[in-house]
């Protein structure tokens, strides 16, 4: 076999160079956009599908949302309903009373509703009142008796608890018991909001 001429041989090469351009043209031009784009559309798809997924969850949880609603609700009602209402001092002076029953408690001396700020939130839908207490016990009684009553009405706060011996208290010398503590203390109620 003869080699073919210079001339044929150049052409052949400018030939197969110009095919591998064009295609190496197409392949950029087209497959490769093309690539980018399923690429794009594939992230978008999966981004839709997040939000569809999340969105299903939603819908899913919104029966136990409205449940955990209506129980936080009925917890609300029922610590409303144990708020101070109505005649203020009565409703304390029976409030305490009917605590104090199993401790060893005496608290003689109640005062009226004092209004006080909250002091939580600014825009706290609930109003208080500040009431003083003087009574007498010994240290662990008080101590346990406050700690129960806090406890059991979180919607009432103990502060301002002063001690001092009974025998040398003038409102509460009637006791000459050495042991025994006369104190005084401020209860914080919040109202309930149905009563203006």
């Amino acid at each position: 076999m003869k080699a073919p001429p210079k001339d044929k041989r150049n052409q052949i090469i400018l030939v197969a160079l110009g095919c591998v351009a064009i295609s190496s043209g197409i392949w950029q031009g087209m497959i490769v956009s093309q690539k980018k784009g399923v690429a794009k559309v594939a992230q978008r798809i999966a981004e839709q599908q997040q939000k569809n997924d999340n969105s299903d969850r939603l819908v899913k949880a919104t029966e136990s949302m409205r449940r955990d609603l209506d129980s936080a609700r009925k917890k609300l009602q029922r610590a409303e309903s144990e708020m101070a209402s109505g005649d203020m001092y009565s409703w304390v002076v029976q409030t305490l009373n009917k605590f104090r029953e199993g401790y060893k408690v005496d608290i003689p001396q109640f005062s009226r509703e004092v209004p006080c700020p909250v002091g939580v939130f600014a825009t706290f839908p609930y109003r208080a009142v500040l009431f003083n207490i003087r009574g007498t016990a010994y240290f662990h009684d008080l101590g346990q008796f406050v700690a129960d009553f806090e406890n059991r009405f979180p919607h009432l706060r103990v502060q301002n608890l002063e001690l001092e011996p009974a025998g040398s208290s003038a409102a509460n010398n009637t006791t000459n018991d050495p042991e025994k503590l006369a104190f005084r203390m401020e209860i914080v109620a919040l109202v309930s909001p149905n009563v203006h």
